[in-house]
């Protein structure tokens, strides 16, 4: 009979957790189709358009003009865009290097293995030659056959 519950000498979780969890390989999943977009040309044609745009728009539409001449707001928003991309991309280069050690790693892996199998295979072929070596080639085989012809009708004359 159990007299003590043993998970009640544990502090138990009441409700949801305080803070949010978040999947570092969701974030890093997503960091890398983000530098991925950055880096393409479909991105470089698409952020011309808007900054084109926007400065005819704050140029040329004076009653629409949000962003007089030194266009600050667009500079705000092209420093945030490279104050987030930046560590974005930095973490796909991580992700990807981590990747790139792991493939040297397991060619590494099959190289060694490569090598100790090439290593056997010769010096099983060098057993083989040794081997061979010892075995009487024909030309042998035939020679001895006429000595013995030889010293045989020598003993019977």
């Amino acid at each position: 009979m159990k007299l003590r519950d043993e998970t009640l000498d544990q502090p138990g979780r009441v409700g949801a957790p305080i803070a949010p969890t978040l999947d570092a390989d969701a974030i890093g999943r997503w960091s890398e189709r983000l530098a991925r977009f950055l880096g393409t040309g479909r991105y470089l044609g698409i952020q011309t358009v808007i900054v084109v745009v926007w400065i005819a728009i704050n140029a040329a539409v004076i009653t629409l003009e949000w962003d007089p001449y030194p266009f600050i707001l667009l500079n705000l928003v092209f420093s945030t865009q490279a104050a987030y991309a930046a560590p974005l991309i930095l973490l796909a280069q991580n992700r990807q290097d981590i990747r790139d050690r792991a493939l040297a790693e397991r060619d590494r892996e099959v190289n060694d293995r490569i090598l100790s199998d090439t290593e056997f295979l010769s010096r099983e072929l060098a057993a083989i030659r040794l081997r061979l070596e010892a075995v009487a080639t024909t030309d042998e085989l035939e020679q001895i056959r006429q000595e013995l012809l030889e010293t045989a009708r020598g003993e019977v004359t």
